[in-house]
């Protein structure tokens, strides 16, 4: 079975969603992505959606919505993306911290750096499980 990855942030509208369309892409074959909060919007962050359209031919809009923590199974691993404030708690095996700036209002450079810093770093999360780098 292949380990079940969580992407977790408090809106689940940007950073988690854009590492969850980019995990599905890139690593499906190593894990199984999904994204969460503790919150939701009524919409993914539309910057988010046109910039990984544009980078990757991914149309978030289609693919994904907005979820709660509860609405996902149980994860093996939980990515907190960066929170400027106390980051939602997931139980998992294994739990990192990538501290991203979080995007939103900002110019499209910022979104369109943040897609490749989580592209480089789910590939690097998918060679560290492949591994057997990380204790499952």
């Amino acid at each position: 079975m292949k380990p079940k990855v969580a992407f977790i942030c408090v809106h689940n509208s940007c950073r988690s969603q854009m590492a969850e369309a980019l995990s599905k892409l890139f690593v499906s074959d190593v894990f199984d992505s999904y994204s969460a909060g503790t919150e939701t919007k009524p919409e993914i962050n539309q910057d988010a959606v046109r910039i990984i359209e544009d980078l990757y031919g991914v149309n978030m809009n289609k693919t994904q919505y907005s979820k709660l923590l509860t609405d996902i199974p149980e994860v093996d691993i939980a990515i907190k993306m960066g929170c400027n404030v106390v980051c939602p708690y997931l139980p998992s095996k294994h739990e990192e911290d990538w501290g991203l700036e979080d995007p939103t209002g900002k110019d499209d450079e910022e979104f369109i750096k943040t897609a490749k810093i989580i592209e480089e770093k789910i590939k690097d999360l998918a060679e560290r499980i492949k591994n057997r780098e990380i204790e499952l």
